[in-house]
């Protein structure tokens, strides 16, 4: 009887011995991972938004925001502009309503992993700002240029359709409708 007890206590500290070494290569990783960032992937980043700025036209602004050391932040900005909406304050004043136009934004976490986001535009003072919306969390070894390239399709389709915004699209019906952030109610006839 006190072979198989030994055993099980084997068993679950043999369980414990690999979770501690997944542990340890989980550390690792985020060491190796800094460094990718630091070493390389963090001015490739910023060369290749600049490169396509440059060649197509697409007025954006690179910026990094390196306040906290390990959890920088390249932000590509679209900038902000008037939205050509006004406040009337009374006959004769106005205060414009200020568009910001978008960001792409590629976030730096503290595992050393590569966050990136879109935000979308919004107009200040109109309406509450939209989250920014997740688009993948990636290895520093796993973005490449290609998937910048990809993230800038995905960040010029929501900012154009945000700009392109109707209510001509079909919406999906379903039974389940819920009552929230950016829903809208919908009656059957």
């Amino acid at each position: 009887m006190r072979e198989i007890i030994k055993s099980k206590m084997d068993d679950e500290l043999i369980k414990i011995q690999q979770r501690v070494k997944k542990y340890h290569e989980i550390l690792e990783n985020t060491i190796q991972y800094r460094k990718d960032w630091d070493e390389g992937l963090k001015k490739m980043i910023m060369e290749t938004l600049e490169n396509v700025s440059k060649h197509t036209g697409l007025k954006a602004e690179v910026e990094v925001q390196d306040q906290v050391e390990n959890m920088e932040i390249i932000v590509y900005n679209l900038g902000r502009s008037t939205s050509g909406i006004s406040e009337k304050l009374d006959e004769k004043l106005k205060r414009p309503m200020i568009k910001s136009n978008g960001a792409l934004i590629y976030q730096q976490l503290f595992n050393g992993k590569v966050l990136v986001l879109v935000s979308l535009p919004h107009i200040e003072g109109y309406g509450e700002p939209r989250p920014p919306k997740t688009v993948e969390i990636l290895r520093p070894d796993e973005l490449k240029k290609p998937f910048i390239y990809r993230h800038l399709e995905i960040f010029l389709k929501d900012v154009t359709d945000w700009e392109d915004y109707d209510d001509d699209a079909p919406q999906e019906r379903s039974s389940f409708n819920p009552i929230g952030f950016n829903t809208q109610i919908v009656q059957e006839d």
